[in-house]
């Protein structure tokens, strides 16, 4: 009988689901990081921006080299444009002009 902190199998964590990203999960971090980068231009342009480009980098399998995602990579394109025009805004907004325009 299995008690509690006794379970009935020896590693329940099997070194496979410990591993690298598999192909859909990339590709499900592809698709969340575009969804947040296109989100980040219209709304929280300075939180949505950096999770996009997070997103798209892991989406990407951590590297430059290979074939790249074009989800994960667009993600990433645009994740950083957005955090780039976020920080201006605010660095606009704390000036004497109170704002870009």
């Amino acid at each position: 009988m299995a008690g509690f902190g006794n379970g009935s199998r020896a590693h329940p964590r099997s070194r496979g689901r410990m591993g690298s990203r598999s192909g859909p999960d990339r590709a499900t971090l592809g698709i969340v990081g575009l969804v947040c980068a296109i989100a980040g231009f219209f709304v929280l342009g300075i939180v949505l921006g950096p999770v996009a480009v997070i997103c798209g980098w892991l989406g990407m399998g951590r590297s430059w080299a290979g074939s790249r995602p074009v989800p994960a990579l667009v993600a990433l394109v645009l994740g950083a444009i957005d955090t780039l025009l976020a920080l201006v805004w605010v660095a606009g907004a704390a000036g004497p002009g109170g704002g870009l325009f």
